[in-house]
């Protein structure tokens, strides 16, 4: 078989080197025909000068060069299209995912599943990081259509089928995690000891982390516009039970002062309410907006690849 081995890589200089030493000393031990596709996220560091050295060293190596950053989505999808292995597996340059675990998702592959998933522990973590984490996945279950696990990310095996139906998918704001979860095939979970990176730093901030949450949360469901019907039902039934009872302490005990306080609160209250669910709508109405464009995923400036089949090349574009 062949097998892919797709990396996402945004200003990883530190790390391209350690990590092509790691996974090719994996590789070779296993019986397959591999290649290295790496996926340039428009880096400016020196991450695509090294990578183009390696792959003056080794055939195997390839890469793609974004014209800028695009973000880790774009990198994944264009990974996936240049790829032509029997599967592939996604992976970061930063080490965190174990090339030794390879062994493991290629068993399982073998035994006929579609997505053979790596699931992390969080050994190591901050207890802050983990519980925010622990409570993201949960408030993710019960507001979406698919089902998401902690610890659970990009690190997997893929089928050539579950590729194809990745790339069949031509959304633009893609949310990859709930993707891998919509197309199905037969799973199979293996877990590994959480890594703490060595070198550089995360790329994620929590502002960034917020965003994808969201992100994911608005990708997947409508229940957000389906809540603000239902609070808007329930705003406006409330506020008809105050207006009738109003009208009857009036009736009884005549008009009294009103009260700053209440006017004030009322306004807040319902204003900020508005505002949320605008907001809501707005996510949603921007989304569309985007998706009406049809903008390619990503812009190569430069690659070493150069055999799309013509369903792939209308992926690119």
């Amino acid at each position: 078989m062949k097998l892919s081995i797709v990396v996402p890589c945004f200003n990883e200089e530190q790390n391209i080197e350690d990590f092509y030493d790691e996974i090719v000393s994996v590789l070779l031990h296993l019986d397959v025909d591999f290649q290295l596709i790496f996926s340039d996220d428009g880096s400016s560091d020196l991450t695509l000068r090294k990578i183009k050295s390696l792959s003056e060293q080794d055939q195997r190596v390839q890469y793609i060069s974004f014209s800028r950053n695009f973000g880790k989505e774009s990198a994944m999808l264009a990974g996936l299209t240049y790829s032509d292995g029997d599967a592939v597996i996604i992976m970061d340059a930063d080490l965190q995912h174990p090339p030794q675990l390879i062994k493991e998702l290629l068993r399982g592959y073998n035994e006929g599943y579609g997505q053979v998933i790596a699931k992390r522990n969080r050994t190591g973590e901050s207890v802050p990081r983990s519980l925010l984490s622990s409570l993201y996945y949960k408030m993710m279950n019960n507001a979406v259509d698919v089902t998401f696990h902690d610890g659970v990310g990009d690190f997997r095996l893929l089928s050539r089928p579950a590729v194809n139906a990745l790339l069949s998918l031509s959304e633009y704001n893609r949310f990859s995690k709930g993707l891998f979860s919509w197309i199905g095939f037969d799973e199979k979970i293996v877990e590994y000891e959480n890594v703490l990176r060595t070198n550089g730093e995360s790329k994620w901030s929590f502002s960034k982390l917020l965003n994808y949450g969201i992100d994911g949360i608005i990708s997947f469901n409508n229940k957000p516009l389906r809540l603000s019907i239902y609070l808007g039902l329930s705003i406006t039934l409330i506020g008809l039970v105050y207006i009738i009872y109003s009208l009857v302490s009036i009736l009884i005990n005549g008009i009294e002062e009103p009260g700053y306080f209440t006017i004030i609160s009322a306004i807040l209250l319902f204003g900020g309410i508005q505002l949320i669910f605008m907001g809501v709508m707005g996510e949603y109405i921007g989304r569309i907006y985007y998706e009406t464009k049809r903008r390619p995923h990503f812009i190569v400036q430069d690659t070493n690849i150069h055999h799309l089949s013509p369903e792939k090349e209308k992926v690119k574009q």
